[in-house]
């Protein structure tokens, strides 16, 4: 698994989200991003996540960050998922597991004794210039877009 570091610059997105357009990093120059990557669509924990950041949409927007949801999952469930819980922003369909590999977070997981290879569960937030300002990876799945700020608040 490739590991990213805190100031390293932030890998391509190049990854459709639920309407088949192509995302590009550059597509969010000088605007801060979140983008957080989650294992399944319409599973309890990441709805939990999901539906904390939709909350705290606004107040997030407000701040200057766009989100971006990533999982493996396929662009009609995305929409599925988007329908279904309102969610206001883009769910990035990586099928291929492409952008997963690249930004590090599809490997070996281990559950119930049994291992298997799956999507760990991380956020990272990249600054205006592309790079990697911070990467959460113990993800509070209730209170998430708490957890960006405050994460963000212990650099200053």
């Amino acid at each position: 698994m490739f590991h990213l570091k805190e100031g390293d610059p932030a890998p391509e997105l190049g990854i459709t989200d639920q309407n088949g357009k192509v995302h590009h990093l550059a597509d969010y120059a000088g605007k801060k991003l979140i983008i957080y990557f989650y294992p399944k669509d319409l599973t309890p924990g990441c709805t939990m996540e999901s539906c904390n950041l939709r909350d705290n949409y606004n107040d997030l927007k407000a701040k200057g960050f766009e989100i971006l949801g990533v999982s493996a999952d396929d662009e009609k469930k995305h929409t599925r998922f988007i329908e279904k819980h309102d969610l206001p922003f883009d769910l990035l369909a990586d099928t291929q597991k492409e952008m997963l590999n690249r930004y590090g977070v599809w490997g070996k997981k281990k559950f119930m004794g049994r291992t298997y290879d799956g999507i760990h569960r991380t956020t990272f937030i990249i600054d205006e210039k592309g790079k990697i300002e911070k990467i959460i990876t113990k993800v509070a799945t209730k209170n998430h877009s708490s957890q960006i700020l405050e994460a963000l608040e212990g650099e200053k």
